[in-house]
């Protein structure tokens, strides 16, 4: 039987099997959802990975950035094939051109309503006609679909978008997200996951794994003004200064498969200076303007009124190893922080919730220390129920009068964006609420939605450096807002549309941003407010002198604005279809409602179309338990092109949930994650040769000394261990000597000098 079949009939066994959780080891109880599943190679006569590079191109000038993103596509198979890929871009990209090329041929994209672009899309599918069509999934989620890629052609698809800059303490950040990361589907609708989520099923590769498609990015920065730093702390770069305020920014080629993190780029102005002030483009047949206010200094005040803090921490299974230690590192800062005079309990939550106290508990050294301890010993595990886990978090006691603070920290892979931000909404009265996003490629929109419409501000921390950072920030910011009340008035400036409608209080280091549309280019702009030492108030001059007809993306910027508040950020259920679907047809611009088509005339004979959804690799730092197969062993395990199936049985755990584990899960394993290796060997070399070769006998002896887990350095020489270092580990025992002996019998290539750096859990 050919592998092609094998894969096919993997998916139904995986249909017929009892589903496990796709963000946790907690393994839940069949109920018909779909989730995203492991790749399996197949047939090799049709090319499983025809995404062959993602390139971007990105322009930044000023406060706004233009980037053009290239998709290469090529099938190296016998088959004709129609390629599906799934990739993120930033909640606030304005993507308003699309192009496809294929031989000599450039042929540009329409924007359509979504049903008739998917029409017109099938009708050239079915033809022979090569076709892309761009779909929003998600604000910050998209699906590219090519159609009729035959055997040795190479398809090119080009994004155009552009996106808002917005400093905070000074300093600016460029974020290009790489790939998305897995969806927990057990609190999402059925309808909708058999519907318009359907791409919740993408397929994805194993952690490690690098991404097989090559990655690329060049950024010009032309900033205005001189720099004074210029960062990035996500990938190796190569940084070339033309000037005192333009830079090039050239991805270095080791990192050519680095498509699994998000690409940060950070820099300040000399000074500190940040670009503000008004910005207008003089369209033909409407002007649009857009406010840049530079906020007020921040004012220390030592009497700042006690607070209740209540901490949301995910703990589901895509959050296993190094994210959950990223937030136990945040978490673990802020509560050391507290004032003695404070309150704050603790939700941690994945199928289940669990929380530190029924009752808000001061914040004693004694009180700390048992929260520490208990956020410190948490594992990744479970699904990500986000929505019951605010709910028990907004039912816990409060204590009368103070101010409550919710603190969410999670890497936001769940489906119920908008069922998060409804919960939010409909409970302002009861607290400010804050989010943390955790990892290298968390979901965005989620984290800044909880924020925006929970009036507070949306945090990120990829690194556990960055976490202590995060941490001593956010408590300077909750101590006091910087602007409150904010009013804006425009006399002899005739403006309208308007966006946002109001401006929430302002607590972090950020410009006031405002946008709009104006007939006449005069007239005063006044914005007041309250800060802690008194009445804040500052005037804007109008006059034809700001107009400029290069900043046409303003109009695009104001469409994505409004589209922001309508949908992305709307309730659900509202009925804001048609008006979203006019915003995005009038301005070019692709939303839920309107979709990209090109269409090439060419009609060609084609045959047989196989569909080959490219698989995405897990982002960098989330593990194999982000995912369902994972959790059972890989159930279905592909050997010599035949399935091997073991099928799982569920039990009752202590808790009330049900979960369903195999007959190998009944006793821990043990799991390996990598820390560091040397160069000249795999990840995947050293995890085969202990599993090979060692794996029982450490299980045997983790379960001995009764060791839940270990982190330890294998120092190796021409091949060979030659010591080991254990540098902690968590249980009852831990002998070097004993483990030395265990280690001794790997054997790695002769070629092979220097040190191995493991986590070992057993689990």
């Amino acid at each position: 039987m050919k592998k092609y079949f094998v894969l096919s009939l993997l998916l139904v066994l995986i249909s017929v099997f009892p589903k496990v959780s796709n963000a946790g080891s907690q393994i839940e109880e069949d109920d018909g959802r779909l989730s995203p599943y492991f790749f399996v190679e197949g047939d090799p006569a049709v090319d499983h990975f025809p995404l062959l590079k993602t390139e971007a191109k990105v322009s930044v000038a000023g406060i706004s950035a233009e980037v053009g993103l290239t998709q290469v596509y090529k099938n190296a198979g016998k088959r004709t094939i129609e390629a599906v890929y799934i990739f993120p871009l930033g909640t606030k990209s304005a993507i308003h051109a699309m192009k496809m090329r294929i031989g000599d041929r450039i042929i540009e994209a329409e924007i359509e309503e979504v049903v008739k672009a998917q029409k017109m899309y099938q009708e050239a599918k079915d033809k022979g006609q090569v076709a892309s069509l761009l779909e929003q999934k998600r604000p910050n989620v998209f699906q590219m679909k090519v159609a009729n890629i035959m055997p040795g052609d190479v398809v090119e698809v080009f994004v155009e978008y552009t996106e808002l800059l917005i400093p905070e303490d000074g300093i600016y950040e460029f974020v290009f997200p790489t790939v998305v990361g897995p969806r927990f589907t057990g609190e999402m609708a059925e309808e909708k996951l058999k519907g318009e989520d359907d791409w919740v099923q993408a397929p994805y590769r194993h952690e490690e794994e690098e991404p097989d498609y090559a990655f690329n990015i060049k950024v010009n920065l032309n900033a205005g003004l001189p720099f004074s730093m210029i960062s990035v702390p996500s990938h190796k770069v190569k940084v070339t200064k033309h000037s005192k305020d333009r830079a090039e920014i050239q991805l270095s080629p080791k990192e050519v498969r680095a498509g699994n993190r998000d690409f940060i780029l950070r820099y300040a102005l000399q000074g500190k200076a940040i670009h503000t002030g008004l910005l207008l483009y003089p369209g033909e047949e409407e002007k649009f303007f857009l406010l840049m206010l530079e906020p007020p200094e921040k004012v220390n005040i030592s009497m700042v009124p006690a607070r209740e803090y209540v901490f949301i921490v995910d703990v589901s299974g895509s959050m296993n190893g190094f994210p959950i230690e990223v937030s136990k590192t945040l978490i673990a800062n802020i509560i050391e922080n507290l004032r003695g005079k404070d309150y704050f309990n603790i939700v941690f939550f994945a199928g289940g919730s669990q929380i530190l106290s029924e009752t808000p508990l001061k914040a004693t050294k004694k009180n700390k220390k048992k929260a520490i301890d208990m956020l410190t010993g948490q594992k990744g595990g479970g699904g990500t129920r986000i929505l019951n886990a605010f709910k028990k978090a907004l039912a816990l006691k409060k204590k009368p009068g103070l101010s409550r603070i919710i603190i969410t920290a999670t890497d936001g892979y769940v489906g119920v964006e908008k069922e998060v931000f409804d919960l939010v909404r409909e409970n302002l009265d009861q607290a400010n609420f804050f989010a943390f996003g955790i990892g290298k490629s968390m979901n965005r929109y989620i984290i800044e939605g909880i924020a925006r419409v929970g009036r507070g501000d949306p945090f990120v921390a990829t690194n556990q450096e960055e976490a202590e950072h995060i941490a001593a920030r956010f408590m300077e910011y909750v101590k006091h807002p910087l602007l409150t009340d904010i009013d804006v008035t425009f006399k002899d400036f005739d403006t309208y549309d308007v966006e946002p409608l109001s401006l929430p209080d302002l607590f972090a280091q950020r410009p006031l941003i405002l946008f709009g549309k104006y007939k006449f280019a005069s007239g005063i702009i006044t914005v007041k407010g309250k800060t802690a030492s008194g009445n804040f108030a500052k005037k804007i001059q109008v006059s034809a002198l700001f107009e400029n007809e290069n900043n046409v993306a303003l109009k695009y910027l104001w469409a994505r604005e409004k589209i922001a508040r309508l949908f992305d950020y709307g309730k659900v259920g509202m009925h804001v279809e048609d008006e979203v679907t006019e915003l995005g047809l009038k301005y070019h611009l692709m939303t839920q409602y309107t979709a990209f088509i090109a269409v090439d005339k060419e009609i060609r004979e084609t045959g047989e179309i196989v569909t080959v959804k490219q698989p995405l690799p897990l982002p960098e730092g989330v593990s194999d338990y982000a995912l369902p197969v994972s959790h059972v062993n890989q159930i279905i395990a592909l050997q010599s092109g035949a399935v091997v199936a073991e099928r799982p049985m569920i039990v009752k755990s202590e808790t009330s949930t049900s979960r369903a584990v195999t007959s190998k899960e009944l006793r821990p394993q043990l799991h390996i994650n990598k820390r560091t290796i040397p160069p000249g060997v795999t990840f995947d070399d050293i995890k085969k040769e202990i599993f090979d070769k060692i794996k029982n006998e450490l299980e045997e002896t983790f379960a001995k000394w009764q060791l839940l887990s270990m982190t330890i350095a294998l120092n190796v020489e021409k091949g060979k261990v030659i010591s080991i270092n254990v540098k902690k580990y968590k249980g009852k025992k831990c002998d070097e000597e004993t483990l030395h002996k265990i280690f001794k019998k790997l054997v790695y290539p002769s070629s092979l000098t220097g040190t191995i750096e493991l986590d070992l859990d057993y689990k």
